[in-house]
């Protein structure tokens, strides 16, 4: 999607593999997630989910995660969308959209994350990502406004998210 100019051009794959309009996430400040189930970073689950929800208890629905299970890295997230879905919500209590498997890397890559990468390379400009967990932080104006390592934790996220909901004033 070489026209793209913002987050909310994009339209991934839900769960149930119907198509997930980001655009009705605009306004919203979202955090972009590439997840697997079994990852030495698998439990960040519940550090997003716990930034998920105490960020939504304080700013109501203007804070979005979405994770994007990937099985590109070791073959850790190989099963389906429904096992993906029900490992997540048993294990950790995700109440955040986890959508449908994509890969993030390659000639396969989703445009989504095509479009990310570009936006805001990693370290030295390079643009691929290199792990599970990698994230990326977009703001109301659907620009990426950070990109932070799989050893990010989430908890550490907080403050940049809230001064991202408040303009700058958190």
């Amino acid at each position: 999607m070489a026209s793209a100019t913002s987050f909310y051009d994009f339209k991934p794959l839900d769960k149930r593999g119907q198509p997930f309009p980001l655009d009705s996430l605009k306004g919203k400040v979202v955090l972009v997630v590439n997840t697997a189930s079994k990852c030495g970073f698998t439990p960040q689950f519940a550090g997003l989910e716990s930034l998920y929800k105490d960020t939504r208890a304080a700013y109501g629905d203007d804070f979005v995660i979405l994770g994007f299970p990937c099985n590109q890295f070791g073959n850790q997230d190989p099963g389906s969308n429904d096992t993906i879905q029900e490992f997540c919500q048993l294990n950790y209590g995700v109440s955040f959209p986890v959508l449908g498997k994509i890969d993030v890397n390659g000639e396969e890559a989703a445009p989504v994350f095509e479009w990310l990468k570009k936006e805001m390379p990693g370290l030295m400009g390079l643009k691929r990502v290199k792990w599970n967990f990698e994230k990326f932080l977009v703001g109301r104006d659907g620009t990426v406004k950070g990109r932070w390592a799989s050893t990010t934790k989430p908890e550490s996220l907080k403050e940049v998210v809230e001064k991202e909901l408040t303009g700058g004033k958190a």
